[in-house]
């Protein structure tokens, strides 16, 4: 039913998807996506679902709509196509990416994400937290919505000192983990722009980095070697050292995140969980 609804629609908007393909895409952890195909049409039709309680990954379907037309032309994204207020939730349209999502080759991944980093970005998106005290704060109100007992054990692991915030803002892609990027090596696009921001590059460093996302999208975390190859990659070394500096606290932040799935039933979670927390120790030693 909601599939024939969307055909209308996009009938009515005038893509000529009367005798078109859809498949159902995976791997979107709360919208609905089709990639649909008519003759030389192919495109993703992105259906958001409505209201979400995510601490850390917000789903603002017009965030989404105003990065892909900022970054229209620029080879980082998907051309947008179309956007319209849906019965179930408001509808995204844009060209399908062919390829297959990343799996392998960190330092492209690095130019990418440091090209997104120096672009101006559109208006009125979120800030993220800045600085370890900002890092902190956050972490605490995730922890504060998991069960207390649980929640008293990851606050035993906060970790210490102090790095002020970086005092300038950067336009973020807020959620690049492997099944974000797709395309081929030579030329990787970031897909699934629901949740940009601004603030200090070491956000997006730190979400592609982070064990928890990489063994969830790609099945293990990055190797010793791969995640070197990565710092070493990023053109700015200066925000390297800054992100060595506060890997502590964005480790931190992914493990009570991942508890906070856990306490939803995520099954993978602990396991992300406790991969944070031995790469925090790593990182403090």
């Amino acid at each position: 039913m909601m599939q024939s609804g969307l055909r209308a629609a996009l009938l009515q908007r005038g893509f000529a998807v009367s005798d078109a393909l859809w498949t159902r895409l995976l791997g979107g952890r709360t919208n609905q996506s089709w990639k649909v195909e008519a003759g030389g049409l192919s495109l993703v039709v992105k259906l958001f679902g409505k209201g979400s309680d995510n601490p850390l990954f917000p789903n603002d379907a017009s965030a989404e709509v105003a990065s892909l037309r900022y970054l229209d032309s620029l080879n980082l994204a998907p051309r947008w196509l179309d956007d319209f207020a849906f019965a179930e939730g408001h509808c995204v349209i844009y060209d399908h990416v062919p390829g297959q999502t990343w799996q392998t080759g960190v330092s492209e991944i690095a130019t990418l994400l440091h090209r997104v980093h120096g672009m101006g970005g559109p208006v009125h998106l979120r800030a993220v937290p800045d600085g370890s005290d900002a890092l902190l704060r956050q972490t605490e109100d995730i922890l504060s919505r998991c069960s207390p007992g649980k929640a008293k054990s990851f606050m035993s692991l906060r970790p210490s000192g102090v790095i002020a915030p970086l005092g300038r803002s950067c336009f973020l892609h807020g959620d690049p983990v492997p099944g974000n990027i797709v395309g081929h090596p030579g030329d990787w696009r970031l897909i699934d722009w629901q949740c940009p921001a601004y603030g200090d590059p070491c956000e997006d460093i730190a979400l592609f980095l982070s064990p928890a996302m990489q063994m969830a999208y790609r099945g293990s975390s990055l190797s010793e070697s791969e995640r070197q190859r990565f710092l070493a990659a990023y053109p700015e070394q200066g925000i390297i050292r800054r992100y060595q500096s506060l890997a502590a606290f964005y480790h931190w932040r992914m493990a009570a995140y991942c508890l906070w799935l856990d306490s939803r039933g995520d099954a993978a979670a602990a396991e992300g969980a406790e991969a944070e927390i031995a790469a925090m120790s790593t990182t403090l030693s």
